[in-house]
Order: C-alpha cells, then sequence, then structure tokens
C-alpha cells in the first residue's frame, strides 16, 4: 500500500557542517568531515566526526535544565535551514496538539551523566550542578525537540541502535494512521561521549583510519554525531519526496553481529518493497547503511544480492560523517532525499578498492542520474533492521 505521507522539510548537521547547502558542497566536493580524534578526554587512536561549534551552542533560558551535548547538538541542528520557521508555519494551519514529535537517539544525556561520575568526590555524591534529572534519560532529547519547537502531540523516543532514526518514520507513518496526529516531526540526535567510544574501542570495531566502507581494506568505523530532522505530512505544496515504504524486522542474532546471511537485512528490505508496492528493479539507488567493519559490509552486500537480481548503484555515506549511531537513520535518509531531488548519486569516501563480491555496483565515483526511487538501509545491534523507501514526489 502507498503511502500518502510527503517530507515538506528538512535538516541535518552532522561533520561536513551544518545545513543542506554545506552537506552539497561536501558532497560535491568530496570532503569528509572526519578529523583525528580530539574529543577530551578520550585519547583512542581513532578518527571521529565531532560536529564543530556544540560546545559554543546555549539552550533558550527557559529550557536550560536539558542542558547537555544532546540537546545542544539538538538545537544546532534545529536552527538549519529554516527549519524551526517551517514548523512555526504547520503549527499555524494544523495546530500543535496535532503535531507529533518522534526522535532517534542510543546515549541521548549520558555524556553528562559520565561527567557526573567523573566528578565525584570521595564521598561517591554527585555534585549538584549535575542534579539534571530532564538530562540522565534516554527520552531527553525527544522531550527537548517537543517543548523546543512547542508541540503538543504525541512525543515518542526510538532507542534501538543504529536503526533508531530510520524507524522514526514508520512510528510516526502510524501514528498518523491512527488518527493520534496529522503531521509529524521526525529525527534523530546522538553525540560522542566516552561511552560510545571507549565501548566500540573494546569491541573491536574502531579503525585507526577515516572509516573506508566497502574496501577490502576496510577494518572499522569511525564514530560521529548528528541531529537531523524532518516534517513529515499528507499533501504538502513542496517535498523532497514521498515516503514510498518501510519495513522493519528484527532477526535477534547477535548482541553485537548481524545475522551471517543477512536475514532480518532482507526481510527488512523486502517489506519495504513491498508495502511501497515496488518491484526491485524499481530502486534506482541504495544508501547502504555500511559501517566498514569486515562483517557489516559483506553481510549488507550479501543480503542486497538476495533482494535485487542485479542490484541498483549503492554506496555508503559515512566517509563524510563517520558512524553516528541513533542519528544514522536521518543521516541516511537526507543523504537519500538529496540523491533524489538533485539527481546526483553520492559515492562512498576512502574506497579506492572495493571486493570483487559487490565491485559491480557499489559506487568509486559519483553519478549524475535521475532516478525515482531510492532506498536507505540502516541496521543496528540486536538485528534491529530498517529500511525506508523515499519516490520523487
Amino acid at each position: 500500500m502507498n503511502s500518502d505521507l510527503f517530507v515538506s522539510a528538512m535538516t541535518l548537521c552532522a561533520a561536513p557542517g551544518a545545513g543542506l547547502d554545506v552537506l552539497r558542497r561536501a558532497l560535491a566536493e568530496r570532503r569528509s568531515g572526519l578529523r583525528p580524534n580530539d574529543f577530551a578526554p578520550c585519547t583512542l587512536n581513532t578518527w571521529i566526526g565531532r560536529v564543530e561549534g556544540v560546545e559554543d551552542t546555549e539552550l533558550p533560558s527557559e529550557l536550560r535544565g536539558f542542558d547537555c551535548r544532546n540537546n545542544r547538538l539538538a538545537e544546532l541542528g534545529l536552527r538549519g535551514d529554516d527549519f524551526i520557521e517551517r514548523v512555526e508555519i504547520l503549527k499555524s494551519r494544523l495546530g500543535a496538539e496535532r503535531i507529533a514529535c518522534v526522535t532517534g537517539t542510543s546515549t541521548a544525556g549520558i555524556g553528562s551523566t559520565e561527567a557526573a561520575y567523573r566528578a565525584m568526590g570521595q564521598g561517591e555524591h554527585f555534585d549538584p550542578s549535575f542534579l539534571l534529572p530532564r538530562v540522565h534519560t534516554p527520552h531527553t532529547s525527544s522531550a527537548y525537540v517537543a517543548q523546543r519547537l512547542g508541540l503538543n502531540g504525541p512525543v515518542m523516543t526510538i532507542s534501538t541502535a543504529c536503526s533508531s532514526s530510520a524507524k522514526v518514520f514508520a512510528a510516526a507513518a502510524r501514528l498518523i494512521e491512527a488518527g493520534l496526529a496529522d503531521a509529524a516531526v521526525v529525527g534523530g540526535v546522538d553525540s560522542l561521549c566516552q561511552s560510545v567510544l571507549y565501548g566500540f574501542h573494546s569491541l573491536e570495531l574502531v579503525s585507526e583510519h577515516p572509516c573506508r566502507p566497502f574496501d577490502r581494506d576496510r577494518d572499522g568505523l569511525s564514530l560521529g554525531e548528528a541531529a537531523g530532522f524532518a516534517i513529515l505530512e499528507r499533501q504538502p505544496e513542496q517535498a523532497f519526496g514521498r515516503l514510498a515504504g518501510w519495513g522493519e524486522s528484527s532477526d535477534a542474532h547477535h548482541m553485537a553481529s548481524p545475522h551471517p546471511e543477512g536475514t532480518g537485512a532482507v526481510a527488512a528490505m523486502r517489506e519495504a518493497l513491498d508495502r511501497a508496492g515496488l518491484d526491485p528493479e524499481a530502486i534506482g539507488y541504495i544508501n547502504c547503511h555500511g559501517t566498514a567493519t569486515p562483517m557489516n559490509d559483506q553481510v549488507e552486500a550479501r543480503a542486497i544480492r538476495q533482494v535485487f537480481e542485479t542490484p541498483p548503484p549503492a554506496a555508503s555515506t559515512k566517509g563524510w560523517t563517520g558512524h553516528t549511531l541513533g542519528a544514522a537513520g536521518i543521516v541516511e535518509a537526507v543523504f537519500s532525499l538529496l540523491a533524489l531531488n538533485d539527481a546526483r548519486l553520492p559515492a562512498g569516501l576512502n574506497i579506492e578498492q572495493p571486493e570483487d563480491a559487490w565491485a559491480d555496483f557499489i559506487l568509486t565515483e559519483a553519478r549524475d542520474v535521475r532516478v525515482d526511487h531510492v532506498l536507505s538501509n540502516s541496521f543496528g545491534f540486536g538485528g534491529s533492521n530498517c529500511s525506508l523507501i523515499f519516490a520523487r514526489s
């Protein structure tokens, strides 16, 4: 069944910079936002996708109880591309109580909790400055965004690791279909913190080099941070694209490894195609999850071959942003919608020698071609998978 929901506005703040114009220039110039790790006090030898200006961003005075890196990043993201103004127009048309807010994250405000533990003295009590009940919770991002935008509809947080902010599109569509809202602000926010950097390092998933998705010499991911948002609504005057379909699956194969045959990924992609009423041949580009770990890229390519007899051009865009975890889904959705609108299919960065198993469809150079449908994959720990299909509006 085709969806009648459209993406009428969107914005993204990630390592290359804030706003769609900055992102477009980075894509055109093949300019990565990755840098050698300078996220204090972490001393790991790795590369990261840190966003400039987060530390200097101030929240509105009435929302200072939300102050943490994650919500500062959300604030920085919301300021881009006239997004706040677009939400105000939507509110004047539909009413704030009819607009849902659904965002994804993984670690939310845990960076402040880490700082609180580091600041404990011999008495092992939190310093009063860290008594921030609206920060030490996974729901802090959604609560902040909803209050910042003045939205009074349903407010939800999706936290399913790296599929989180792809699944926000499906969750919002269900809220609208159920009559609980007429439109939704969807998005994702995830900031760098010590738990993420040292946690992924302990799993031996972090590279000492800028990540190289789908390259035969890939050896791990580069962690990043991002905040991205979109408006999902019916029949706007203009739109970046239509949400044609989505598929969600949970293979639950392993805590940190995908099913070796890509069972869950295959199920998500096929469900998205079925919901969109499309044959695989209709997809013109795949924005891969493409984390650059040896196993993940291999499994995703294997899953794509099971769904597509002849895979369309595909690439991972994590060479620009790093892996932004709970924000990866919205990052991948924005890249996909830009490909749809700009008729330019991004290639991967840092990929010099793709493995033979996928060299026929993984792009090493951008391709200027108009396509009508783009598939965006987001696959997370625990086997939580989500695939989105966006159509030209």
